[in-house]
């Protein structure tokens, strides 16, 4: 990005400073001053004041001053020794500033605020475009873009005086430039030493870098000064003084070197952090669900904050898995630490839980076998885990506890609750039992998950932090009243409101789920003995309660879709077949037998007498699946409802 020039944040104009005098017109600078540059934000530093050649006559002495003799060698070289010592200062202040940055916008910035109007009146700084990362073979063609301009201007104010604002002008360059091979753009920056612009072969690199309708004005000297990082070169910087001004000395040339070889140096370190944390940002983020589902019967809200801005990585993850029968598992975990390696096992120990999920395993179950896994994984693998099941049509939530903060239920009336769930040893330990209990989990209440970032931290110990939670929500929930619940995403923002400046210590995941249910008379459920009668059974139980409902319009579709899945699960099933349908939102039917075989839908060919009810399933249902329980599998469809 190209930031055109003269916009100095945080600086006040020259010209709004009175306690800066200006300098004489006739009278031009050495160029360096003989204190170092102010930081960005505070007030520049003036130029210095302008030191006569030693072949000038020395000034008349003061009155009652006593008169000493000097020698013109004598003080020809205290003059040489005043002038590197104020270079010396003015290149360690300068690299300093630069140093500073940790971006490259920062980096970039901080030359320019460090060497205009201290070291010249103007600075073009161009950049490879794109920038190479680390041992990346740089892209074709050699491509230099302007990444930034900063100049002064000297104007008239207040007669004879002079002084430095702010110039909206900056002198015209090419946005891109192109290094053509073998071109004396290409010798010069393969040389890496500054050169100064009136060579001829700096004139010739200025007109290609700059473009040939961009010439430089009469009087403009300049020093062009490659931008070499650790393998490559990767830029140029521009350095320009007017005519009123003293020219650049051949020592300016060492200090322009420095000046590259610091900046393109921060720059290659600014590259790689800016990979880096690309990486670990995607990283966390695939880690992590891009989105939550929203099953039957709740709403889920989540949140998730970094242990810091510059250690965007951690082992706290929160997942939700719809299970069969409009069942839904909810998982909130902490992998010790907030490193790139707690990341990885956060994102194995997901893995595994969603699949355990999928298994539909109880869930002291699903929790001994991450204790498994975490060990299998290697030594100190350690972390805690929280994993409940909420069924809408039971309203009752199981819960397994792995070392985990225990969860906080905020019931309809505002009264919030810590649940009493067993503790349970944390995942990793091994050769640990975990408990489950089962509580009750009424319509409209929220049940809050947590990771132990958002209760505890150097100010508070973890049993604080929860009961100061547990307030928050309880004063949240009497805001809206005694007949509503809060909207889950504002209580999850006010909830993270609750953290104070010290209180990020560690990474935080929220998940919030606000349980609806399903009444009862949404409800249909039977079982069906498994015999050659059972289809027609299913048929007529089926159009009843679409009747009952108002549904009568789904009828031939539901009759058709139900026949041709029990008929499926009898052929299979030794003990009844369990037939249930479901309305909210959409018509749900689910239909279950004690046979593990998954159906698999397969193209019949002309000549076949079956094969062809999952064909007509996957044709007439919205959505369709099968899912391996534990005592055998759910096979289940949905329809629209009108």
């Amino acid at each position: 990005m190209t930031e055109h020039p003269t916009s100095h944040e945080g600086r006040q104009p020259l010209a709004a400073r009175p306690q800066e005098h200006a300098r004489p017109r006739q009278e031009a600078p050495v160029g360096l001053p003989s204190d170092a540059p102010a930081p960005s934000g505070g007030p520049a530093v003036p130029a210095p004041a302008p030191i006569p050649p030693a072949d000038a006559p020395p000034p008349p002495p003061a009155p009652g001053a006593v008169a000493v003799a000097v020698s013109p060698q004598q003080s020809g070289g205290a003059t040489t020794m005043r002038r590197e010592g104020e270079r010396l200062r003015f290149v360690g202040a300068a690299t300093r500033r630069i140093a500073r940055g940790i971006d490259l916008d920062e980096i970039v910035l901080g030359l320019c605020r460090a060497t205009v109007p201290t070291f010249s009146d103007e600075i073009l700084v161009y950049l490879r475009d794109p920038l190479p990362v680390g041992d990346e073979r740089p892209v074709a063609p050699f491509v230099l873009r302007l990444r930034r301009t900063d100049r002064l201007r000297l104007s008239d104010l207040e007669g004879e005086e002079l002084t430095l604002v702010p110039d909206p002008d900056p002198t015209p360059a090419a946005e891109l430039c192109e290094v053509r091979a073998g071109g004396a753009l290409a010798e010069v920056l393969r040389g890496v030493r500054p050169v100064f612009g009136d060579s001829a072969a700096a004139k010739a690199a200025l007109t290609e870098l700059l473009g040939v309708e961009h010439p430089l004005p009469g009087g403009l000297r300049a020093v062009l000064a490659p931008l070499r990082g650790r393998r490559r070169v990767i830029g140029a910087a521009v350095f320009m003084r007017r005519a009123e001004r003293a020219g650049f000395e051949p020592n300016d040339l060492l200090v322009a070197a420095q000046l590259a070889t610091h900046t393109a140096l921060g720059i290659d370190k600014a590259v790689l952090y800016g990979r880096e944390a690309y990486i670990a940002d995607e990283l966390q983020r695939t880690m992590l669900p891009d989105s939550l589902p929203q099953p039957t019967g709740v709403k889920l809200a989540s949140r998730y904050l970094p242990a810091a801005e510059t250690a965007r990585v951690g082992g706290d993850w929160y997942d939700a898995i719809p299970l069969p029968g409009s069942r839904v598992a909810l998982v909130v975990g902490d992998v010790m630490g907030h490193s790139m390696t707690s990341s990885a096992i956060m994102g194995q120990l997901r893995t595994t839980a969603q699949t355990l999920a999928g298994l539909d395993l109880p869930p002291q179950e699903v929790l001994h076998h991450l204790d498994e896994q975490a060990q299998r994984l290697g030594e100190n693998r350690m972390a805690t885990c929280m994993y409940a099941v909420y069924d809408p049509v039971s309203h009752r939530i199981t819960v397994a506890n792995a070392g985990h903060p225990p969860p906080i239920l905020l019931h309809l009336g505002g009264r919030a609750e810590v649940l009493r769930v067993p503790p349970g040893a944390p995942i990793g330990v091994g050769g640990v039992d975990f408990e489950a209990v089962e509580l009750d989990a009424p319509a409209g209440a929220t049940l809050l998950l947590y990771t132990d970032g958002l209760v505890e931290s150097r100010l508070r110990d973890v049993w604080t932090g929860i009961e100061q939670l547990r307030e928050r929500l309880a004063a949240t929930a009497q805001l809206t009243g005694p007949d509503h619940s809060p909207p889950l995403e504002a209580l999850c923002d006010d909830i993270l409101d609750m953290l104070g400046p010290g209180d990020r210590d560690d990474d935080i995941a929220l998940l919030a789920a606000r349980f609806d249910g399903i009444a009862p008379s949404d409800v249909a459920y039977w079982f069906l003995e498994p015999e050659d009668a059972a289809p027609g059974r299913a048929r007529r139980l089926a159009r009843r309660a679409l009747t009952r409902w108002g549904l009568e319009e789904l009828t031939d579709s539901v009759e058709l879709l139900i026949s041709e899945v029990v008929t499926n699960a009898v052929r299979y099933a030794e003990r009844p077949v369990t037939l249930r349908l479901l309305r909210t939102d959409v018509l749900r039917c689910e239909v279950g037998d004690d046979s593990p075989q998954l159906p698999r839908q397969r193209r019949a060919r002309d000549t076949d007498e079956g094969g062809r009810g999952l064909f007509l399933v996957n044709r007439l249902a919205r959505r369709w699946g099968a899912t391996r329980l534990s005592s055998g599998k759910v096979v289940w469809f949905e329809l629209a409802t009108p």
